[in-house]
């Protein structure tokens, strides 16, 4: 008896609510998606990370875009 007790004081302990529930048809406002945000925020930070990198893709899209479009 005093075994089963315990398990059950135990079970109570460990369950834990979810803090933000959201119903199925409803989305919340930490489930809105922001793809554009997302990825302008990633490339910031890759920049600050790794900036050779950036200015060499940034010197190779260049080149080829002057190379393809000859204003002259």
């Amino acid at each position: 008896m005093i075994k089963a007790m315990q398990e059950h004081s135990t079970m109570n302990t460990t369950q834990q609510k979810p803090s933000a529930v959201g119903t199925p048809g409803k989305p919340t406002a930490e489930d809105s998606l922001k793809p554009i945000d997302d990825l302008l925020s990633y490339a910031r930070t890759y920049a600050r990370e790794r900036p050779e990198v950036c200015a060499l893709w940034c010197f190779g899209v260049g080149f080829i875009l002057g190379w393809k479009l000859k204003p002259w």
